[in-house]
């Protein structure tokens, strides 16, 4: 007879089990055991369990490294893969990304004009159906990612506006389930960039965080305080984009009554390189080897105007480290020293005293992993709710 609770009790040990192998990497039953307080025995159940539902995958260690009984590893399986999509101005980027973080398979759908909500969900949904028989024939996915430059509600994942994609009140989320048959999460992709970069990348282990992400679209933010996403009574917070920085000097404003994307942008940097619809990589590549002193000119102008941003930001938030991500991170590439101590300058002393200023170490692949964060949460809080359809290995033995 099983006892009341008893269901509900295993879903949660399963859940800091898959957790752990998720956030942290493979994990040895030890270390398991000492994570979460549960004994051998139970641990190797749960395990067993994970194991026998593809969730997990457990191996030998290398016995020359241990002294004693070596415990086995345990690693998220890379086969479980959550399919993560980003709409933007210039292309729409899609990948699978493993429940370990990994990228399986990844895709950049270069647009002349922009796409509309339903383009989106009818190019994951091709992309999905595509990969299924090839680059994906061996795994299994559990949700989609939509990781959107725009203002998304919180509660139904409505995208309110997207001003550059030109979408207003658009139903994503309930197009791209519609059109794949899977789980679909939506959400801002700066507010997903922040939580892939606090979870995996330069904030990681870091308790008060401010992110900017710089995209084709502007510039968006997420905030992490107290270690939790800050997303407003609606889910909109973090518009850094679209404050109105005080410009000291007249000849850095380039955007008369513009807003903060408006002067710091990447397509201004691309003008000024001569280049269009280039991808970041490519686009870092330019930077650093342009020799061209307008270029300079450029990078320089807009490093000033970000710094004040910033400094706003480093005076109300008084942050631990802000974290640049996408075009805003090329910013700083060479001149952290020299960002830093214009943010500096302009900051209350001992607000600015502590603040670290870091590139996004994720670098292309922060907002997919986000947006597969977002995905993978229902298979996190109940690994076996997604999965119940599926026949157990042992049971067929």
């Amino acid at each position: 007879m099983i006892e009341p609770g008893t269901d509900s009790v295993r879903t949660r040990n399963l859940a800091r089990i898959l957790g752990q192998v998720h956030l942290e990497g493979p994990r040895s039953r030890a270390a398991l055991t000492l994570a979460t307080g549960l004994n051998r025995s139970t641990i190797a159940d749960l395990v067993a369990e994970l194991c026998a539902r593809g969730l997990v995958t457990e191996t030998a260690p290398d016995p020359s490294r241990r002294v004693g009984r070596p415990s086995p590893i345990v690693a998220a399986d890379p086969r479980i893969v959550a399919i993560a999509a980003n709409p933007e101005v210039d292309a729409v980027t899609i990948a699978a990304v493993g429940l370990d973080q990994s990228i399986a398979a990844r895709l950049r759908i270069e647009r002349t004009e922009l796409v509309s909500p339903e383009e989106t969900a009818a190019l994951v949904a091709e992309t999905i159906a595509h990969w299924r028989d090839a680059a994906l024939s061996a795994h299994r996915i559990v949700g989609v990612g939509v990781a959107v430059p725009g203002l998304v509600r919180a509660r139904d994942g409505l995208v309110r506006t997207a001003p550059h994609l030109e979408w207003h009140d658009a139903p994503i989320r309930e197009l791209v389930a519609d059109a794949t048959g899977l789980p679909t999460a939506v959400d801002n992709d700066a507010t997903l960039g922040a939580i892939a970069e606090h979870l995996y990348g330069a904030a990681r282990g870091l308790e008060h965080v401010v992110y900017l992400n710089g995209g084709a679209s502007g510039i968006g933010g997420g905030l992490i305080v107290h270690g939790m996403p800050v997303r407003g009574v609606s889910g909109y917070a973090g518009e850094f984009g679209q404050n109105r920085p005080g410009i000291a000097a007249t000849t850095d404003q380039q955007a008369p009554e513009g807003v903060l994307e408006d002067e710091v942008s990447r397509a201004r940097l691309l003008r000024t390189l001569g280049l269009t619809g280039v991808d970041d990589p490519t686009l870092a590549a330019a930077l650093a080897a342009s020799g061209d002193p307008a270029v300079a000119a450029e990078t320089d102008r807009q490093r000033r105007v970000l710094a004040t941003a910033l400094a706003n930001a480093v005076n109300v938030l008084n942050p631990r480290a802000i974290v640049l991500g996408g075009f805003l991170a090329m910013l700083a590439e060479g001149a952290a020293d020299q960002l830093t101590g214009l943010v500096r300058s302009q900051s209350m002393p001992a607000n600015a005293e502590d603040v670290d200023i870091r590139a996004a170490v994720l670098a292309d692949d922060r907002l997919l992993i986000g947006a597969a964060e977002a995905a993978f949460a229902g298979l996190l809080a109940d690994p076996l709710s997604q999965l119940r359809d599926r026949p157990d290995p042992e049971a067929t033995r």
